[in-house]
Parts: structure tokens; sequence; C-alpha cells
């Protein structure tokens, strides 16, 4: 009776893979959680009035990092304990794809819904920042007539949501060199 009791709680390898999380798991939860802290932070700048500012926006490139080494750690812990470079980049790129994917849908339908004046923010800074490098009035209305042309919501997160995901691609190349973990059982 013992024996049998015994042998109910040992795993087979089926049972014990079906068990560990996945990439598409991880990526998944991960990948909300920054598409959350991406709008949160979004909404932080706005309400501070600080939209357009160039150095605060690349702090969205540390959230990716530090949150993808997290996701890595838990598909690591929740997983076999192991995981290759090229699983912690499917994970980096999917989470990322994730994140921005929530953060672009959000601001695409605030900015379109409830506040465009960030987008006439965004081309205030612009054309200061062409008046402080000394362009002539001309070069700054032949600039600013090509860049209002991008500057709508339907072009504007298309292109953020690329840019991200190719940002997100190289800081997942990073992370993960930093974060795999070779199972040794698997070397040849």
């Amino acid at each position: 009776m013992e024996e049998q009791t015994e042998n109910q709680n040992i795993e087979t390898p089926e049972q014990e893979i079906q068990e560990r999380v996945t990439i598409k798991q991880v990526s998944m939860k991960w990948g909300l959680i920054l598409g959350m802290v991406m709008i949160i932070y979004g909404m932080v700048l706005l309400l501070a009035d600080l939209v357009g500012n160039q150095a605060l926006g690349y702090v969205n490139y540390l959230f990716i990092a530090v949150l993808m080494y997290f996701a890595h750690r838990a598909y690591m812990d929740q997983g076999n304990g192991f995981m290759s470079y090229g699983e912690g980049l499917k994970i980096g790129v999917l989470m990322t794809v994730v994140g921005s994917l929530i953060s672009n849908i959000f601001s695409y339908i605030y900015v379109t819904f409830v506040d465009d004046s960030m987008i006439q923010k965004i081309m205030d800074i612009t054309e200061q920042k062409m008046l402080d490098k000394g362009l002539s009035d001309a070069q700054i209305d032949q600039a600013m007539s090509m860049t209002e042309k991008f500057m709508t919501p339907i072009v504007m997160f298309p292109i953020a949501f690329i840019f991200t995901v190719f940002f997100g691609f190289i800081v997942a190349l990073v992370v993960s060199a930093i974060t795999k973990k070779a199972d040794p059982s698997l070397s040849v």
C-alpha cells in the first residue's frame, strides 16, 4: 500500500515537461507587465509635462532590460533551471513585442480620443531644437512641414512600435548573453 502511494508521487518525465513554464507564457506575462510599466511611465511624463524629453524616453529601454532579466530568471526558476541563449532571445523579443503593442495601443487611443495635445508639444519641441541649431526660417518651415506628415497617430505609433521592438531585440541580445545558463546534460 505504501509502495503504491510512493509511486503515485513520482513524476514521469512527460509530466515534468508538461508542468514547465513555456517561453510564450513567460513572454506574455512579462510583456503585459512591461506594457503596463510603459503606460504608467508615459502618463507620469505627460503629467509632469516632460513629453518629448528624449533622455527620459530612453528610460523605457532600461525598463525593458530590467524586466527582461526578471523574465529570464522566472523562466529558469519555473522551468528546469536552464535557459539557452536562443530561448532568452525569444523571451526578450516576444516580451518586447507584447509590451510595446500594449503601450502603443494605449497611446494611440489616448492621443486620438482623449488628448491630442501631445503631438503639438512634440512639434513645438522639434521646432525649438531647430531654432537652437540656428537653422533659417525657410529650413525650419521645410523641415516642420515634412515632420508634420509623420506626426499623426496612425503613422507615429507603428513607427514607435517598430523602433521599440528593434531596440528590444538589441537589449535581448545583451541580456540573453548575460543570463543564459546552458544545460550541461545537453553538452556533447
